[in-house]
Parts: structure tokens; C-alpha cells; sequence
């Protein structure tokens, strides 16, 4: 499907409580490499998405990729209103649709904020999905370090400096939809990490540390049982590339 008009994009912004003290890990400090982050821009609403769908829900359990499901609203119109639709995700997709001047659509793939996709192409997008988890750079790793009261999130400082968007992810591992209208009507589909809520924490000047307390009440807060957190380049619409990322255990609050 192609795009509508423009959308003018909005970042979420919320404050969590300040208390607590970062310290260390979410992957050995050691060399493992940091998750590739995978967004999908889909729509129960376009016949395209479903093979895009299908290839979230396989690489969504790989621990070396975060794989994100953004279901947009701007094909409601045609005759089946998305049931996990938010204006927030149109909003994130145009967005990047800005950023990689082009226009937005669906199925959209973006991998690591860098480069993007048919996602419906699963061989094509399998591939780059691949070829980016081996590349990804291990340096700048995320650490996420369980609290009294929630998490602490603290990355070193980089060489040189460059402003970075702090984003907190909040997504259902699964959910089932079955379509009765529109292009779609007649499926039930599957859908994979599907985002919630995504708020901007911070903005990151990477020459210096990073040092983020999140409390235990925002991070339950709301209908989600997992979260991320991505750090990218901010550049004039809030995304860009992604510098690093991590989950976030949420059984450790429990």
C-alpha cells in the first residue's frame, strides 16, 4: 500500500521517579554483540502485511534481535479499523518516512533506524535482518541493572558527540486478531511484540555517561508485558540510526 499525507510527528514524553543508582549488566561486558532492533509498520487492514507479520513472529524469540510490531492507523478507512492501531506509531513511522525521505507505507521493515524494507519480501528481509545481527557493533552496549524500586539503564560515553533519543518500549509478546472486514476479512493473524506505549526517557549527549532510573510503577504501568529500551540518533525528527539497545527482564520486578 502507499502513503497518505504527511502526519507531523510527536514525541511522548514522560519523568520516572528519581531514587536510584546504576551499576552493571545486561550481556557479559565481554564481546557479545547488542540486539539489532527490527520495527515493522503493518496494518490488519492492508493484504500485504501478512508474510511481514509471519516473519516477525519467527525472529521475535532470537535473543539477538528486538523485534518491534507497530500497528499504524491510516488504512482504517478501508473498511476494518485496526484493533491495535495507535496514531503514536503513524506518527514514529512518519517519522522515519522523513528521515529516509521517502514516503511511508505497508508492510514497512526498518532495520536499526538505518535502512528499510518491504517486510513482505521474507527472504529479502530475512537476509538483511541477518546480515545486520552480524555486523552490529558490540562497543556501547546498553546495561540495564534491577533495583529495589525498578531499573537503572547507563551506557559509557562515546567518542565524540552526538545527540542520541532515550526510548522506553512497552510491548504485548502476543497477540491473536481475527479480521472479519476489509482486505484482510476472514484471517486470524498473529502478531508478535506489539508495541503499546513507546515514550522519549531522555536525550543523550554521548560524550557523556548515561545514567537513567526507571521506576518499578512506570515500567508495570499500562496493558504490556515487555519492555526495550533503544537509544538512537536523534537527528532533526527523533529517529535515526540505533546506537544500542537492550530488554528489559520484567520478571525480575515480579
Amino acid at each position: 500500500m502507499t502513503a497518505l499525507p504527511q502526519i507531523t510527528s510527536r514525541a511522548s514524553m514522560r519523568i520516572a521517579a528519581p531514587a536510584l543508582l546504576a551499576a552493571a549488566m545486561l550481556m557479559p561486558a565481554s564481546a557479545q554483540a547488542r540486539p539489532a532492533v527490527v520495527e515493522l509498520f503493518t496494518s490488519q487492514g492492508c493484504s500485504s502485511c501478512p508474510p511481514a507479520d509471519a516473519l516477525i513472529n519467527e525472529v521475535a524469540p532470537r535473543d539477538d534481535v528486538i523485534a518491534l510490531t507497530y500497528n499504524i492507523t491510516y488504512w482504517d478507512y478501508l473498511g476494518w479499523r485496526d484493533t491495535l492501531g495507535r496514531e503514536e506509531h503513524t506518527q514514529r513511522q512518519e517519522a522515519y518516512a522523513q528521515h529516509f525521505m521517502d514516503r511511508k507505507y505497508t508492510p514497512q521493515l526498518i532495520i536499526d533506524g538505518e535502512t528499510h524494507m518491504p517486510g513482505s519480501r521474507q527472504q529479502a528481509s530475512r537476509k538483511a535482518i541477518n546480515d545486520q545481527v552480524d555486523s552490529v557493533e558490540g562497543a556501547g552496549a546498553l546495561v540495564t541493572t534491577p533495583t529495589d524500586d525498578g531499573f537503572a539503564v547507563t551506557a559509557d560515553a562515546t567518542a565524540g558527540s552526538q545527540t542520541a533519543a532515550v526510548w522506553l518500549v512497552q510491548y504485548d509478546v502476543a497477540h491473536e486478531v481475527m479480521i472479519t472486514r476489509g482486505e484482510n476479512a476472514g484471517e486470524t493473524i498473529t502478531y508478535s511484540n506489539v508495541v503499546r506505549d513507546i515514550i522519549r526517557l531522555d536525550d543523550w549527549d554521548t560524550s557523556k555517561p548515561l545514567s537513567i532510573d526507571l521506576a518499578k510503577d512506570m515500567l508495570m504501568e499500562g496493558d504490556h508485558d515487555g519492555c526495550a529500551i533503544i537509544v538512537q540518533q536523534a537527528g532533526e525528527y527523533g529517529v535515526g540510526k540505533v546506537l544500542t539497545a537492550a530488554r528489559i527482564d520484567m520478571a525480575l520486578m515480579n
